[in-house]
């Protein structure tokens, strides 16, 4: 991968072909809450996303890991040796390179371009959450909701395929909130509801 090489050292890149790559199934649950961090992912292809869930089973995702990242919440309990505190699960058929607790926290000491990559993901992470936050405290959840349909129409033209259940999780409120709210938009004629894929009609 390009990216490995653009990122990390030769002698962290030879390092990191001798870690054993892991091909992983959609919905595999790579890290569950309240678990000690034995270790992390280093996504190749694919996505994860990261959660968080309530007694009643609600989840809300705090961010997704994309190709050329890791799980900063992972890295930070491996370096503290702290139990997790959230839930990553696959999201398609992915790929990607498992790095030991042991080995995040000696290329800390080691390798000057591994801190640069773990300090990045402490940005991106934070700037992500900062942004939920935001949108959970300060905006109704009419408009976040979207803002989120937007961001997807984006990424998958007018047929969006997201479940009420997830679409939920991303904004972080409860189900059938969202599903109210996307009966008034049907009802409106701007979307149609089909199951698992939601279908703009016209522009919102």
């Amino acid at each position: 991968m390009d990216w490995l090489k653009e990122t990390f050292e030769p002698e962290l890149l030879s390092e990191l072909k001798k870690n054993r790559v892991a091909d992983v199934g959609t919905d595999t649950i790579l890290l569950s809450e309240g678990e000690y961090i034995k270790e992390i992912p280093l996504l190749l292809e694919g996505s994860v996303r990261v959660r968080k869930m309530d007694e009643t089973g609600r989840e809300i995702i705090l961010y997704h890991i994309q190709p050329g990242e890791s799980c900063i919440l992972s890295i930070t309990g491996c370096l503290n040796e702290k139990q997790s505190r959230a839930e990553a699960i696959v999201e398609g058929p992915s790929s990607m390179i498992i790095v030991s607790a042991a080995q995040v926290r000696e290329w800390m000491e080691r390798y000057r371009t591994w801190r640069r990559f773990v300090q990045k993901l402490y940005y991106d992470r934070l700037d992500v959450l900062l942004s939920l936050v935001d949108a959970i405290a300060f905006r109704q959840v009419d408009e976040r909701l979207l803002t989120k349909l937007r961001e997807m129409q984006s990424l998958y033209g007018d047929s969006i395929p997201i479940t009420h259940q997830k679409l939920a999780g991303e904004i972080g409120t409860a189900r059938e909130v969202i599903s109210r709210l996307l009966k008034q938009l049907e009802i409106q004629g701007v979307i149609r509801l089909d199951r698992g894929v939601i279908r703009i009609l016209k522009p919102f």
